[in-house]
């Protein structure tokens, strides 16, 4: 059987194949070639080069918390997974069909942003722009490799425990874009990270990154909330009784969550779904079918936020009806000595760009 090391290196022409078409492409952006275009609005995008699994949701959540209570939010997303196409501005009738299983749960955490999706974000822009009433600040979710627009302000996210400096394009690696489009971020976070970390670590992460002089570096960690209850059977006591518990979830990577759970609980199962999985009958049946055959009545199912929203509009969920079932909500947060100044980072880009 042949090994993971050794399938890499037999990849590994591919991406260099692939890395020389995507290097291409961002120099006929460069030259002009291909155009990028700018709004005269401040509009800070959220993204990463790896495949998925750095946190691009709960950061663009930071953003939200950090600036909608001085100045009208919106956040435009592709829509990955989403079955319809053209623009749509969310509305308390669409669900993760019509709009992606994140988009949806924006709307359903903030009230007081707008959500749009589209597969062309210049008319995304346009459109979220014509409203009566248009956003003042676009956040743009997931679109670091969407290069027909110039964002503002760009942020780049990278795990802790997975920096893009030490992986490689795929197929060989995670990596979507190459490693140095990285140089267009005017900041890096350095996701997923411990609650401490020496200066030793610091050292050792940006000797590996070489962050350019215009670039900041900060690093953030995730705090797991309190469970809330997502079926109709799911009380309080259920979690604090609990000693086993089943995590199902669809999201592309759960090393940080499986770490939390085992440290609360005796015994820990999961079940892995695809990142943005579909749910369909027979997987909650067999969801259902785990649960049932774990030992023990002091146990539940948690899940993560993001795979409620591909529940929580559907017939699905019925099935959870006399079973406690949580999720398990989730913020980031930045360390002391730093929060303040990526706070102020973001706020001096607005200020210095509002219209």
């Amino acid at each position: 059987m042949l090994s993971f090391n050794f399938m890499k290196k037999l990849l590994l022409p591919i991406s260099l194949l692939y890395s020389l078409i995507l290097l291409i492409r961002h120099k006929f952006y460069d030259w002009g070639l291909l155009k990028s275009r700018s709004f005269d609005i401040p509009n800070i995008c959220v993204g990463n080069l790896n495949l998925g699994g750095t946190g691009k949701t709960p950061h663009s959540e930071y953003l939200i918390r950090l600036l909608s209570d001085k100045y009208k939010v919106a956040v435009l997303s592709r829509g990955y997974g989403r079955k319809t196409k053209g623009f749509i501005l969310a509305d308390e009738n669409h669900t993760h069909n019509d709009i992606g299983d994140e988009p949806l749960q924006y709307f359903k955490k903030f009230n007081d942003i707008d959500v749009a999706v589209d597969e062309n974000r210049c008319n995304g822009m346009r459109q979220m722009l014509q409203q009566e009433t248009p956003p003042q600040i676009v956040l743009l979710d997931d679109a670091y490799q969407h290069r027909k627009i110039k964002a503002g302000l760009n942020i780049l996210l990278t795990d802790y425990y997975n920096l893009y400096s030490n992986d490689n394009l795929i197929p060989a690696g995670n990596l979507r874009d190459i490693k140095k489009a990285a140089r267009r971020a005017e900041i890096i976070v350095v996701t997923k990270s411990p609650n401490v970390i020496t200066p030793y670590y610091r050292k050792d992460i940006e000797d590996s990154l070489k962050p350019l002089p215009h670039q900041k570096v900060f690093y953030s960690y995730i705090e797991y909330q309190d469970f809330q209850p997502f079926s109709k059977i799911s009380y309080e006591s259920d979690i604090k009784d609990a000693k086993t518990v089943l995590l199902f979830c669809g999201i592309a990577n759960t090393y940080s969550l499986e770490d939390h759970l085992k440290r609360k609980y005796n015994t820990i199962s999961k079940i892995q779904f695809n990142d943005h999985h579909d749910y369909t009958e027979k997987d909650i049946d067999m969801v259902i079918e785990k649960y049932n055959d774990l030992i023990g009545k002091n146990k539940i199912i948690v899940t993560t936020e993001k795979d409620a929203m591909r529940l929580i509009n559907s017939s699905l969920i019925n099935k959870f009806d006399d079973i406690p079932l949580f999720t398990i909500p989730i913020k980031v947060k930045f360390h002391k000595e730093e929060g303040t100044s990526f706070d102020d980072e973001i706020l001096n880009y607005v200020k210095k760009n509002l219209r």
